[in-house]
């Protein structure tokens, strides 16, 4: 198999620039190619915007280094030693034959060459193409933005050569972090040719119904299992303008008889909001937007649709319906459909359609029923694709409605008739095929999932709160259950559970902590900790945050290695236990942070402690780096004569709730080691933490304790209690900022006591538990936690 060193990225617009910064992001140095204008430097404009971008393209701002911009005229000779070349310019034929007879002339042998296109056929790409051209050539459809989006679709031709495709997937998937999904030479491959199905469907139905966009977001959302912005928040999110395209994308290369063109309707209220400027997100607002009163505080607004015309006056503020159909998605996809109200009879009609469309492609535009459902779950984030849902509802339930409704019934439905299109055998999941049998579900060398695993096993122990998993070869897989993986008693019994489990055993050697939701965890369970303060359980409190530090630094000092895997949010608690773990194996997106004055509060579980420790352990190791260096124009220090470094730097860490936006971030900031590890493709993460964890168990050695951790005390609280209070004048800072930071401050330079006495980790801890109860118990504190809760977002006073 090829070893890609080097990417060429030809045409730098908001899709072309998004996959430079994605082969950048993992590691590999990027050419960035655009035409040529007179007055400006297309690509290395780009590169300029996607730093000021906001989701980041870039993991870490150091990434865009790697990216070595040019035009297409001046800097061809640059491809010649790049393996892979990836083409995203306009959507026009003879735009692309003619960027491909440059590239032709100017890349090396054997190097391979995609399109990002999502419109045109393969065939159509390569015709006129020589033989030496199409057999390196192949489709890889990115789904934008490039950094975020799941999806690769890989599409290949007759001619396109197989070491090349495997080379392809293989970075696609283990370097870029995508699903790699095999399609068809079709109309919109997988995703956009069900996507913009799905959507036409949704619009469609909701004029025909007279559903207003709010009540149909609030049914065709969360209750179905599908992302919250629903079908018109997601039309205003991609761009309204962008709809048209797509469809006549479509209707110029769709078969005769297709469905999809007798669903398309060529709204004309669709072509009046976007002459107005009104094309979404990105325009003066959408199907919703905000109310340009300015007397209105933000007052978000819905339009209320009509066929023929679109008209400012349309909009009104936004209704939060409140329907039994949506209510009903606790109990199922079916209880959704069959609930007779507005909700439910329109989420029938948009689905039924969807549904059937998916069922009666398969075959044709991907080989299997899973392909299929891959693509809708990484492409437009369903939680169940299209024959996941079909099962959900019962494929001959769903046959027999479809009958009752006078729609025709896909032969793969009639199919599997009493039967489901997955089930699971021997433990292992298997998919209904086109050929009528059962096929197993294979998943790629290097993922381990713990929802396969679970289908072969029962829990080693449980609770209502968490659960402990055999992953094999003597490693265990602690997974939070609770409401956004939060922190409770029952979850520190858990852990204290599987660490004397371990201890205690021969046949466990190592610790893997690990979910597969979409959060690694959100930290403390804030509403437990209300609860028992409303009722003036101040002991009960004080020692459930005594025992959370006792579990962490029992897993720091254990004898097997703990291995923290997080993905998504790490907040709070959800920080401090990757702080406590001996080695860390980060998904690339993972956001994590000390954040607890966001509520009025500082970390309470060693998070204070770790993070001195962190900077301490970076300082010594600079200073080591730099002690024989003789640099006259900068003096080095032994972390043991500078006291004040560390303390400084975790009370600017914490003490703005800073949070990493990438595990790279993370690494930058100081919450993971430069050894600590990245996998870029979310569903490898458990497979190489269980690696991690099991080669660091070959003759592992506990840590010892830490007993001399030397803090500036009481005149390094003076200095950061004087900073804050600058901050205070310059009103950069609130007066609860102050109190909070006070007692930071306390924790972070050892309290009261002289730069000359030491402390051990153990009376740091106490420090903390004793600054972490002040706090709680301020007047101004249980305000904020509320208000968190209420809201989601910190109260500033």
């Amino acid at each position: 198999m090829t070893e890609i060193k080097k990417v060429a990225v030809i045409g730098s617009g908001v899709m072309g620039s998004g996959i430079a910064a994605q082969v950048a992001n993992a590691g590999l140095p990027v050419v960035l190619l655009d035409i040529k204008l007179p007055e400006k430097d297309l690509a290395k404009d780009a590169v300029a915007r996607m730093l000021k971008t906001d989701p980041a393209p870039f993991m870490r701002k150091s990434n865009a280094k790697l990216i070595t911009t040019g035009n297409l005229e001046d800097d061809l000779n640059l491809l010649k030693d790049c393996d892979w070349i990836i083409e995203v310019v306009l959507e026009d034929l003879k735009i692309k034959h003619a960027t491909y007879e440059k590239l032709e002339k100017a890349r090396k042998k054997g190097s391979i060459v995609s399109s990002n296109t999502s419109t045109i056929p393969l065939h159509k790409l390569v015709e006129g193409q020589p033989d030496s051209f199409a057999k390196d050539f192949m489709i890889t459809h990115f789904f934008n933005p490039p950094r975020y989006m799941r999806l690769l679709e890989l599409v290949v031709g007759e001619k396109t050569r197989k070491e090349a495709v495997e080379t392809i997937a293989a970075i696609c998937d283990v370097r870029l972090g995508k699903g790699v999904v095999r399609c068809h030479d079709t109309p919109g491959f997988i995703a956009n040719r069900l996507g913009v199905f799905w959507l036409t469907a949704g619009v469609n139905e909701a004029l025909a119904q007279g559903v207003s966009v709010e009540v149909a977001d609030a049914v065709m959302s969360k209750p179905v299992g599908i992302p919250k912005t629903g079908v018109f928040g997601l039309i205003d999110l991609v761009g309204i303008d962008l709809m048209p395209k797509l469809s006549a994308s479509l209707l110029s290369t769709l078969p005769k008889g297709d469905a999809y063109r007798d669903l398309f309707v060529d709204h004309k209220f669709v072509h009046g909001m976007i002459e107005a400027g009104y094309t979404g997100r990105k325009g003066k607002g959408g199907f919703y937007r905000l109310n340009p009163d300015a007397a209105a505080k933000k007052e978000k607004q819905a339009l209320a649709l009509q066929v023929d015309a679109f008209s400012e006056d349309q909009y009104a503020k936004a209704d939060k319906p409140k329907l039994a159909s949506v209510t009903a998605g606790k109990a199922g996809l079916r209880a959704v459909v069959e609930t007779d109200d507005e909700g439910g009879r329109y989420a029938w009609a948009v689905l039924k359609q969807t549904l059937a469309y998916a069922a009666s492609l398969v075959g044709e535009i991907a080989d299997t029923i899973h392909d299929i459902d891959e693509g809708m779950k990484l492409g437009y984030n369903w939680k169940s694709g299209p024959f996941e849902m079909i099962d959900a509802l019962g494929p001959a339930w769903f046959a027999e409605k479809l009958k009752a409704d006078g729609l025709a019934v896909p032969e793969i439905l009639k199919k599997v008739g009493e039967g489901t299109f997955y089930k699971v055998e021997d433990g292992a999941r298997q998919f209904f095929g086109t050929d009528g049998k059962y096929h197993p579900v294979e998943r790629p060398e290097g993922v381990l999932l713990l929802r396969d695993i679970k289908l072969a096993s029962e829990p080693v122990a449980k609770n209502g709160s968490a659960s402990v998993w055999d992953i094999g070869d003597g490693a265990l897989c602690f997974e939070h259950t609770s409401k956004m993986n939060t922190f409770d008693e029952g979850t520190f019994e858990m852990l204290s559970k599987v660490t004397k489990m371990i201890e205690g055993s021969e046949d466990y050697k190592a610790l893997v902590v690990y979910n597969e939701a979409s959060h690694f965890s959100a930290g403390a369970n804030l509403g437990l900790a209300v609860f028992m303060i409303n009722i003036a359980m101040w002991a009960q409190v004080e020692n459930f945050v005594a025992t959370g530090q006792k579990v962490f630094m029992d897993l720091k000092y254990a004898s097997f290695p703990v291995v923290s895997a997080p993905s998504g949010m790490a907040l709070g608690g959800g920080c401090e236990i990757l702080l406590a773990s001996d080695a860390v194996q980060a998904h690339a997106e993972t956001y994590c942070g000390l954040v607890e004055v966001g509520v009025g509060l500082i970390p309470g579980w060693g998070g204070c402690k770790e993070m001195i420790l962190r900077f301490q352990e970076r300082e010594r190791a600079a200073y080591k780096e730099n002690a024989a260096a003789v640099d006259e124009k900068r003096i080095w220090f032994s972390p043991d004569t500078t006291p004040m470094g560390a303390p400084r730097k975790a009370f600017e860490t914490i003490g703005v709730a800073t949070v990493a936006k990438s595990a790279f971030e993370a690494i930058d900031i100081g919450y993971l080691r430069e050894s600590d590890g990245v996998s870029m493709n979310r569903d490898r993460l458990l497979y190489d933490a269980k690696a991690r964890a099991l080669a660091l168990a070959e003759g592992y050695e506990a840590p010892q304790k830490i007993e001399n951790i030397r803090l500036p005390g009481a005149t390094g609280k003076l200095a950061l209690d004087m900073a804050v209070a600058d901050l205070r004048k310059s009103g950069k800072a609130t007066p609860y900022d102050v109190v909070v930071s006070s007692h930071l401050a306390s924790v972070l330079t050892g309290g009261a006591r002289d730069v000359t006495e030491p402390l051990s980790e153990d009376e740091l801890l106490k420090l903390e538990l004793s600054e972490f109860m002040k706090l709680l118990r301020h007047e101004g504190t249980m305000d904020r936690i509320e208000h968190m809760l209420d809201t989601g977002k910190p109260l500033r006073n």
